[in-house]
């Protein structure tokens, strides 16, 4: 084990401290086991780490031969964003598909079984869930990854969540605070702007982070976005009136701050991660969370360094500084305390004798799937296929937090239930989607799978002239269903996790 020299001073372990660097491979390089031993008491994993659960096991227990009570972060939302099931798609459905179930037992015991499993596999604090209200429909970042449009909904559901996920041993992270459900733009491109007033924020945006603080969520991370009612000036992830003023002061909030990712451009191209990390540790911030795009040892040492250097010139308190690392360690004390331990998740379903089983519930113990069943809106008569179908998938750029590398769709699933069903893939680049993918067909029923539609002009366009040719179009909406149903049979699956696939290939397929 690599243990401090008498040489390395309070600030710099300190600044070590307050970092949540990312790394590549499977296994941990040593440069940042060097780190860990140092003084380094967060990692965060991302799909890029992640093989198996047998594999991230050995992972973690890696990184605690080095630090006990290392914290292992990831952001595992389920639904649309999974790192553990990143090749194939998660098994649980995301926040949306809660939402319009809209049952909270249920969505505690969902958190509760993916809290588990990350247990399992010793990750103990998860980056979600998203507290953010969706009320720009528009977004084209949070959408599916939010319980839905109603700030009362979202509230209980987060703070369900919390309680499920916290009761299995993993701290919860709620986010992005203030709320990034307002904004048309993503901040890992560009720093959105929200222009609402102090009213609007605190009976929407607000009302679901005041319920994560109630349920004792022990960490929230902060959004990168300007909100001018509370600070015109800065972004909340800079702003001492936003992380200090608000959060810590008016909301009473004393757990873990962490940032969005300070690579992300509404931070990077705008003040220089260098620079941004030391404001947001000056404005409240007590974790920097680092590496989706970064993650090698010349950034956290550029990072380290800023902060020390801005700690002696005066710029950043060392009290500040002292502050953050101390939060950081007391979160990392309460995840050593809790792993292995299930703790009684008040009302919610308990662990059972089988992975995810409810007892207090009577949920069936593939609690993901239940729960992607529930969530399906079926309009239209269910009429099963008589022979193989054609899938045509209308796909848009998946925004960075999703990724393009998780599959979603009904093709997988509905080909293993109908053999012989055909799929093709068409986006906004295509020439004629509808046209090929009516040629593709043939005979065959066309199932036609869009996610967003109502943001895309190419995909509305495709499905009018698919519907008009071929009405009998099955048509299942996989992101946030906006416009009417449309076609013979329209299926509102309310995420595109791998079991809302599953749900909606059953319908079509009538088993």
């Amino acid at each position: 084990m690599t243990t401090l020299t008498s040489t390395t001073d309070t600030v710099t372990r300190d600044a070590l401290a307050v970092l949540q660097p990312g790394f590549t491979g499977t296994t941990a390089p040593e440069w940042l086991l060097r780190r860990v031993g140092e003084g380094l008491s967060s990692v965060g994993l991302f799909g890029r780490n992640i093989e198996t659960p047998e594999q991230l096991a050995a992972l973690t227990a890696q990184l605690r031969a080095e630090r006990d009570d290392v914290l292992v972060a990831i952001d595992e939302e389920g639904g649309d964003v999974t790192r553990l099931e990143v090749r194939h798609g998660s098994s649980f459905p995301g926040n949306l598909a809660l939402g319009a179930v809209d049952d909270t037992e249920l969505t505690r015991a969902v958190a509760h079984e993916l809290g588990r499993r990350l247990a399992a596999c010793g990750v103990n604090l998860n980056w979600a869930p998203s507290a953010d209200v969706n009320s720009n429909p528009g977004n084209p970042v949070i959408g599916v990854r939010s319980f839905g449009a109603d700030p009362h909904l979202v509230a209980r559901h987060t703070a369900a969540y919390v309680e499920g996920l916290q009761a299995a041993g993993v701290a919860a992270c709620t986010k992005h605070f203030p709320g990034h459900g307002d904004t048309a733009v993503d901040s890992h491109h560009a720093l959105p702007r929200i222009d609402v007033d102090l009213e609007t924020l605190h009976a929407r945006e607000l009302v679901p982070f005041r319920a994560a603080i109630a349920a004792g969520s022990k960490s929230v991370m902060s959004a990168h976005i300007l909100l001018p009612a509370l600070d015109p000036h800065r972004p909340a992830t800079l702003s001492p009136q936003i992380l200090t003023g608000l959060l810590r002061e008016e909301l009473g909030y004393q757990g873990l701050i962490v940032t969005d990712a300070v690579e992300m451009q509404a931070i990077a191209s705008t003040y220089g991660i260098e620079r941004g990390s030391v404001l947001a540790v000056a404005a409240g911030a007590d974790a920097l969370c680092v590496g989706g795009g970064l993650n090698d040892d010349s950034t956290v040492l550029r990072l380290r360094d800023a902060l020390v250097a801005a700690v002696r010139s005066g710029e950043l308190p060392e009290e500040r500084l002292a502050d953050a690392a101390a939060r950081v360690r007391a979160l990392a004390s309460w995840t050593r305390e809790a792993r292995g331990a299930v703790r009684e998740p008040g009302a919610a379903a308990q662990e059972g004798t089988g992975p995810g089983t409810a007892q207090t519930t009577g949920i069936a113990s593939d609690i993901g799937l239940v729960a992607a069943r529930r969530a399906v809106t079926v309009t239209g008569e269910v009429a099963p296929l008589t022979g193989p179908a054609y899938v045509a998938a209308f796909t848009p750029v998946a925004n960075i937090a999703v990724g393009d590398e998780t599959p979603w769709g009904v093709a997988a699933e509905l080909t293993r239930l109908v053999p012989g069903t055909g799929t093709d893939t068409y986006d906004g680049e295509s020439e004629a989607p509808a046209e090929a993918a009516l040629r593709a067909a043939g005979e065959r029923r066309i199932v036609a799978v869009v996610r967003d539609a109502h943001r895309h002009a190419w995909m509305t366009k495709a499905l009018d002239a698919l519907l008009a040719a071929r009405p009998d179009t099955v048509v299942v909406e996989m992101g946030v269903p906006q416009a009417e149903p449309r076609g013979a049979l329209h299926i509102a699956t309310h995420g595109a996790a791998r079991v809302c696939g599953r749900a909606a290939a059953e319908i079509i397929a009538g088993s």
